[in-house]
């Protein structure tokens, strides 16, 4: 399975271009769109999934031309959006069956079969019976994984699934994400790096529009090897750090103490000591090399 995006670009009303001549290559397994938020990535999500138009360019899977054949494509399709609306007061069980229902699965027997496999691979069996509305933020997602399952989709496109999730349902969600995405295309858009680092074989890091960098995860630390440092310094020192280097990133110590991570090419001074390279400063050093040009 393929899905290729060529030349993509979207300038909204208030001119702000959203979309920056995006093209990429995704093929089967998981890939993470990374980016801050206000990158793109949902007008790039919403686009693919036929529910907006771009103003120039061209979308491919497989054989379908996605931007001129919406039903062929979203036949195939398996869309969870940022944001849902209201559930009903109907159990998961009754409101998938529902679902399911619309999606033409008419037999009652056969409908049942999918209903609890599903509930069963999305680890919701145990709350069938209760009402959807009542689920916590990352039952709801589980839910809605269910639900676009429904059409044994070969695209599925994940919007900021994890926003908000406590870090329990997040591993949840993440373990159900990877058992239904080994067999077909899954796009994860997050601003979490941790998530894609976790999940992902193919990855690309997105902002203002413009995809930035399209690496696989496995690899992407490759070319900064030797070439991060770390140091503990004094809160007082954070802003003297910055105009002297280039800090990717900082964390607070228990003992208030901050710990940098700088990129540079050769030992940026006294107390910094080299270390292992991450997904996280690939990420940061992008984003920075981008603010620069």
């Amino acid at each position: 399975m393929k899905l290729k995006i060529k030349n993509l670009t979207k300038i909204y009303a208030n001119k702000v271009k959203a979309l920056d001549d995006v093209s990429l290559n995704i093929g089967t397994g998981m890939f993470g769109l990374l980016g801050p938020n206000g990158a793109g990535k949902s007008t790039l999500m919403r686009t693919i999934a036929t529910i907006q138009s771009p103003d120039n360019g061209e979308i491919f899977f497989n054989d379908i031309n996605v931007l001129e054949n919406h039903l062929s494509l979203r036949k195939r399709l398996g869309y969870l959006p940022q944001s849902f609306g209201v559930y009903p007061k109907m159990s998961a069980e009754q409101l998938l069956s529902y679902f399911a229902v619309l999606k033409g699965v008419s037999k009652n027997n056969e409908r049942k079969n999918l209903v609890d496999k599903l509930l069963e691979i999305t680890n919701l069996s145990d709350v069938k019976k209760k009402n959807v509305d009542g689920f916590s933020g990352g039952m709801k997602q589980r839910f809605g994984i269910a639900q676009l399952l429904l059409n044994n989709p070969e695209l599925i496109i994940v919007d900021e699934p994890t926003a908000g999730l406590d870090p329990a349902e997040r591993q949840r969600f993440l373990n159900v994400l990877r058992e239904v995405g080994t067999n077909c295309t899954v796009i994860f858009s997050t601003h979490i790096v941790e998530d894609v680092k976790e999940l992902c074989n193919d990855m690309a890091i997105m902002n203002g529009g413009k995809i930035l960098k399209h690496i696989k995860p496995n690899k992407a630390t490759k070319d900064i090897i030797g070439k991060i440092w770390t140091k503990s310094i004094t809160r007082d020192d954070l802003e003297k750090m910055e105009l002297k280097h280039n800090v990717l990133s900082s964390n607070y110590n228990v003992d208030n103490t901050i710990n940098i991570r700088v990129y540079e090419e050769k030992k940026p001074g006294t107390g910094f000591k080299k270390t292992i390279p991450q997904l996280e400063d690939v990420y940061f050093l992008t984003l920075k090399q981008d603010q620069t040009q």
